[in-house]
């Protein structure tokens, strides 16, 4: 049994047995392929069916000496378990040496946002009298005005845009498809964009239903809008760590802010379950705190 052929197996069962994204797909084959390289490098390249309790126990200490994050050791735990518990049932191996693996604790995480203000900042930072300034523009309005994930973006077909009734249909994780409203000043901005910018440059063939397109005329990867933002957001002089999945946590938070109905966030967002969404009432508590500590007459005469 060796490495690369179990890995393939694997990765065509997530594919087509599970349905994972490719994006999910692809961060579970990297973690296997972590604990393949462990193996070979540091366990007398021991195959799969070889491998034990104790040295995955191993690989995750090793893990944590590299000051790998916990949330980033969580994801790898569970792609271990995927990868073994697949072994099993297809009974590459007589048992599951990962099933007693327990993950790190995780505290509450809450994502960065961005005030209305510093998205304005970053915005005002693009050159809006070339074509790329401008697309970078819709861009941007894009991610903050429809929350969406930067997946979603990059495959953002124009025959899924309703400009009579102003909304997107969004083609999100597992593949679930779902209807996110336009603003006025949205819709017009990739009007305009399209009229103006897109349908003057190059356009290849295979991707003329793509909204957002390269100077090759063919749909944006992922990490070209990661490069974009980071560019913005230095020029803008704001040092926190901002990602295109940061306009999504803002879109979200500034609904709340203002009085949306977690239900309907829900919804916008695409997420199966409310308590994913409920991340945000917990932002909104964070900020209701803070107010506290700078207002309230108490904290202000103990300062």
């Amino acid at each position: 049994m060796n490495w690369q052929e179990k890995i393939e197996d694997f990765s065509n069962f997530l594919k087509f047995e599970k349905n994972f994204s490719d994006n999910t797909l692809d961060a579970y084959v990297r973690d296997i392929k972590k604990l393949e390289n462990f193996a070979v490098n540091n366990m007398d390249n021991i195959s799969p069916q070889d491998i034990t309790y104790e040295t995955l126990q191993e690989y995750i200490y090793q893990m944590s000496k590299n000051k790998i994050s916990e949330r980033s050791q969580a994801r790898g735990i569970s792609s271990l378990k995927a990868f073994f518990k697949f072994l099993l049932e297809e009974e590459y191996r007589d048992d599951n040496p990962a099933s007693l693996l327990e993950g790190p604790k995780l505290g509450l995480y809450l994502p960065d946002t961005l005030s209305i203000e510093d998205i304005d900042k970053i915005i005002n930072c693009i050159d809006k009298n070339t074509d790329i300034g401008r697309r970078n523009h819709c861009i941007l309005e894009v991610l903050y005005g429809c929350g969406l994930r930067v997946s979603e973006l990059v495959d953002l077909k124009i025959s899924n845009i309703n400009f009579k009734e102003n909304y997107v249909l969004v083609e999100g994780k597992g593949e679930k498809t779902r209807l996110v409203p336009l603003a006025q000043s949205t819709a017009k901005l990739i009007q305009d964009y399209m009229k103006e910018v897109r349908s003057v440059n190059k356009i290849n063939k295979k991707h003329e239903d793509c909204l957002f397109l390269n100077s090759r005329g063919t749909n944006m990867s992922r990490v070209i809008v990661f490069l974009i933002i980071k560019e913005l957001t230095q020029k803008a002089g704001i040092t926190k760590n901002i990602s295109p999945h940061t306009f999504r946590h803002s879109f979200a938070t500034h609904l709340l802010q203002n009085g949306a109905d977690l239900r309907f966030i829900q919804e916008m967002l695409g997420h199966s379950s409310i308590t994913t969404t409920q991340i945000y009432t917990h932002l909104k508590t964070e900020e209701l705190r803070d107010v506290i500590t700078k207002f309230h007459p108490r904290n202000k005469n103990t300062a």
